[in-house]
Order: structure tokens, then sequence, then C-alpha cells
């Protein structure tokens, strides 16, 4: 039987590139001359560092441009909202970089793809959603159709097999 996986990956060396890419230009940029302006990753985990807010957003905002142009969507960036005060007037942000269709959006295209009486079949499975039917139309019809419909997160559609 036909099918295919509904994922959500991250391509964790362009995520590398990008905040190597984002530490070289904060150093060398004019206005942040003098200052600790960085951006640290663990795995799939980075943190922002900075004197002030306003630099703290500047660097943000250069990661995310940065990120952008490797092709890392950035609505998998969970940006905390909380900016924590570090030893005298430093502050930091974490931004964790999310992969896999969470438990809460699984359920959610489970349910798109029942009640649009399409002739497949959604099932979750760990951190994927796959999904099977009768012939290759159904499964390119149900890909438009999620496609049209989730677009507050990034999918990819992978495991295409006949």
């Amino acid at each position: 039987m036909p099918s295919f996986d509904i994922v959500s990956e991250v391509e964790k060396t362009e995520v590398k590139n990008a905040v190597d890419q984002t530490n070289k230009e904060v150093s060398t940029r004019f206005d942040f001359k003098g200052s600790d302006v960085r951006v640290e990753q663990a795995e799939l985990k980075l943190t922002v560092w900075a004197d002030n807010d306003f630099q703290l957003g500047q660097a943000q905002d250069i990661l995310n441009g940065k990120l952008t142009k490797r092709g890392v969507d950035i609505k998998c960036l969970e940006i905390s909202e909380k900016i924590e005060k570090v030893s005298g007037n430093k502050v930091k942000r974490e931004c964790e970089v999310k992969v896999g269709v969470e438990i809460e959006l699984a359920k959610k295209i489970v349910k798109l793809i029942k009640d649009s009486k399409i002739k497949v079949q959604a099932s979750i499975q760990g951190d994927t959603v796959r999904v099977t039917g009768k012939d290759r139309d159904n499964l390119q019809e149900a890909i438009a159709f999620v496609k049209k419909n989730v677009t507050d997160f990034p999918l990819q559609f992978q495991n295409f097999r006949d």
C-alpha cells in the first residue's frame, strides 16, 4: 500500500552554520564593539547573550536572518519570552529548535485528514504521522490538503512509497 510520512526536521549543520555566521557578524559590527554579544549552541538549544535588551533583540534578528538564509524555517524556533538577567547588567534568552511533529499537532493533522473525506488513513507513529492510501493520487491530494491547512508549523513530506 502506498504511504508517506509527515515530519518536521531541521538540518543541524545549517543551524550550526547560522550560529557561526551570527557570531562572526556580531564580532565585526561597529555597534557591538566592546560588548559581549554572542550566540551559543548546545545541540538544538540556542542561547543569545548580550549586554542589554536592545543588543539582545539585534542579535536575535541577526540570528533569525542567518537561519532564514540557510533554509531553516523560523517557525520551528521557539523563542523564550523571558529575558533572564545574568551577572551585572548582562541578559540572555533561550531559543529552542523544535524537531518532530508534537502530539497535539499530530492529532490535529489526523483529524483534518479524517474530516476531509480523502480516501487515506493517517496514524501517529512517534513524532511522525504516517498516511497510507490505495493509490498515489489520494496521497498527493492529502499532501496538498495538509500543506494548505497547516501553515503555523514547518512540515516535510518524506518516505513516499508505492
